[in-house]
């Protein structure tokens, strides 16, 4: 096969409408534009998000403005609290929150924060820690160590 042999599928190609061409072809006349407005004019047509004068939709909901940043960092958020379910001395890792259900996305990083109470010591290893619950985990006589 040769590159000028090359040919789109069948029904891949549509002609373009030809308008304006007499009564016959069906899109004489008035061209599909219908009758008389601004919408049949050359150049016609208002512009996106224009009413008619009424007071557009993204006026009247301002809620809808605003910025979202698309390089936002979410985190699963686990409480010091949460943690007592673990026995002493274990090892929790962001597998281990996981498996007792409490992150849900493991992709995401972890980060842990100082509600509750914990009175047993762990090592903990997470992507961040508050400083609140690093003072409750180190005076529990545990450990904390970011990853």
């Amino acid at each position: 096969m040769k590159q000028n042999e090359l040919r789109p599928p069948a029904g891949a190609k549509h002609k373009r409408k030809l308008v304006g061409r007499g009564d016959g072809s069906g899109h004489g006349t008035y061209s599909g534009r219908g009758c008389k407005g601004q919408k049949s004019r050359s150049g016609g047509g208002v512009r996106l998000g224009f009413e008619g004068g009424q007071l557009p939709l993204i006026k009247r909901l301002p809620r809808k403005r605003g910025f979202t940043n698309i390089f936002k960092t979410e985190y699963n958020i686990v409480n010091v609290g949460k943690l007592a379910i673990f026995a002493p001395g274990t090892e929790v890792t962001p597998e281990e929150l996981f498996r007792a259900r409490l992150i849900s996305i493991p992709a995401h990083p972890t980060k842990i924060l100082g509600a509750g109470d914990i009175r047993h010591p762990l090592l903990v290893k997470a992507n961040k820690f508050s400083s609140s619950a690093e003072k409750k985990i180190l005076a529990a006589g545990g450990k904390i160590k970011k990853v």
